[in-house]
């Protein structure tokens, strides 16, 4: 039997590993908590265009992923972001609509294609209609997806979309905006859309959004959707969060005013924010201008601007282009 001496003895010793135990513990989780932080990373969503697909759209931009993670390198290159240590990284979902021949326009002009053709075009809608005001079958289905990218990949502080996928990643900052959901509520009165349903979570004390609002998204030869009751809520009120678009001053797939619809929705508009402009033009079509400096330079700028870092321009001292950093054709 132990003396009253010595059982004091064991109770402090117990008791000083007990009490060392919590601190240690506390030691491995910082430790943790500063990994993550040292490899977070600038997550872009990358949408692509009606009858394109992530693959496709992913080679098409190898120049602009190129340039991005030459402005946006990993910590502790000069230029990296303060809040992005682990650079900057793009994900390339492809969209749940599968076209077929007749989805296509001037797909088969010549009556040449097989019927039997199964081309690899997707789509995030199709547009049902003869003309304004159009609705956009299978919205839902797209969002379902996005939606689901968002869960295996994500979060995502930024989306970058082109034409439809212009179009997509304008509704898709909206959706995640606060109040939002009470926007599309109160316009289902006046035959609005609902708010989709893959875009809300169950926390288990009430139904909150999938993620935090969107830091910033950029759209290429995008648009608005066409006046309809049903897409008001995407646009009424106007989308806060900082974007960024370029127009092609020749571009006859998408015509002016339609993207001009989708400028006009947001907060910002055609103003300037922190010396950067939020609608540039470039001299092309209907593509997106990848490598060409100036173009580059306003997108790394505006992200810049709206997440916070040096005003760095890391693009300086590149070699000479090579042929795969080049624009290819959309």
């Amino acid at each position: 039997m132990l003396s009253s001496s010595a059982l004091r003895r064991t109770q402090l010793t117990a008791s000083h590993l007990t009490s060392k135990q919590p601190s240690r513990n506390l030691s491995i989780l910082d430790d943790s908590s500063s990994a993550m932080t040292s490899q977070r990373k600038l997550k872009i969503l990358m949408l692509h265009g009606y009858t394109q697909s992530g693959p496709l759209f992913h080679a098409k931009t190898r120049a602009l992923e190129k340039n991005l993670d030459k402005a946006f390198p990993a910590a502790p290159k000069p230029g990296h972001l303060p809040s992005y240590p682990g650079g900057v990284e793009l994900v390339y979902p492809t969209a749940p609509l599968k076209l077929s021949i007749s989805d296509i326009p001037g797909y088969d002009v010549d009556g040449s294609k097989s019927e039997n053709e199964d081309p690899e075009a997707y789509a995030w809608w199709r547009r049902k209609g003869d003309g304004e005001p159009f609705t956009y079958e299978g919205l839902e289905q797209g969002f379902e997806r996005i939606a689901e990218v968002i869960r295996e990949k994500g979060p995502f502080d930024g989306a970058i979309g082109f034409s439809q996928g212009g179009a997509a990643a304008g509704m898709f900052a909206s959706l995640l905006e606060e109040g939002r959901r009470d926007a599309f509520e109160k316009q289902q009165s006046q035959g609005g859309m609902r708010y989709p349903e893959s875009f809300e979570q169950d926390t288990g004390f009430m139904t909150d959004v999938i993620q935090q609002p969107l830091k910033f998204a950029v759209s290429y030869s995008g648009f608005g959707a066409a006046p309809n009751e049903l897409y008001t809520a995407f646009y009424e009120p106007k989308i806060k969060t900082p974007m960024l678009h370029f127009l092609g001053s020749v571009d006859t797939v998408v015509e002016e005013a339609r993207s001009l619809r989708l400028v006009d929705a947001c907060v910002t508009g055609r103003g300037v924010e922190g010396g950067v402009a939020r609608v540039v033009y470039h001299p092309g079509g209907h593509f997106l201008p990848s490598s060409q400096k100036q173009y580059v330079a306003a997108l790394v700028a505006f992200i810049r601007e709206v997440v916070g870092g040096p005003p760095e321009d890391s693009l300086e001292n590149k070699k000479e282009e090579k042929a795969e950093d080049m624009d290819m054709p959309f």
